[in-house]
């Protein structure tokens, strides 16, 4: 089912999935190959936010990004309202993340980040982060590829979420369904 967009909600929804694609698509130019890398020596440190209701029995989250990127702000922000310690650095290359981390081929998004010996990669809800952490799989972590719209730091202004699957990368580099959000058209 098709849904009607304001001109405004339109144009809104084209500019900031743009501005994250760039910086998606900046970052995973190169091949992710699975072998280990060394972080680009452009990562810097940017800063550690920790709010007042920060939840001491979870990890800190490290968030890389690319400086210029507004949704993965928004992402950080998500975090630190579930609880999350977070330290954000941006990068001006991210692909050498995404490779040391083993981000498999075709499901990198704009940001990513290790939270508890786990890669979490795109706008993945904080509640299937911390059931991740919960159950303990082994595993490489979670996927989000791309920005769902109404995922966490791609809202819409109207609350819509189209429908998305959050992703599990086993250690063998295997992929399955872990969550699945959105509402139907």
């Amino acid at each position: 089912m098709n849904r009607p967009l304001s001109l405004g909600l339109l144009l809104g929804t084209v500019l900031a999935t743009a501005a994250c694609a760039r910086a998606a698509g900046e970052s995973s130019a190169a091949p992710v190959t699975g072998e280990a890398t060394a972080v680009a020596a452009t990562t810097t440190p940017v800063r550690l936010a920790q709010p007042a209701q920060t939840d001491p029995a979870l990890p800190v989250a490290i968030v890389r990004k690319t400086a210029s990127c507004g949704c993965c702000g928004v992402w950080v922000d998500h975090l630190k309202a579930a609880g999350f310690q977070v330290d954000v650095r941006d990068t001006d290359d991210m692909n050498p993340v995404k490779v040391r981390l083993g981000v498999p081929v075709g499901k990198a998004s704009c940001h990513t980040a290790e939270i508890g010996g786990y890669v979490v990669e795109g706008h993945i809800p904080a509640q299937d982060i911390k059931r991740l952490l919960a159950e303990r799989p082994a595993a490489r972590g979670l996927v989000l590829p791309g920005m769902p719209a109404g995922s966490p730091g791609m809202e819409m202004p109207d609350g819509y979420v189209q429908p998305y699957t959050v992703e599990l990368v086993r250690n063998d580099g295997s992929i399955e369904p872990f969550a699945q959000h959105g509402q139907g058209g």
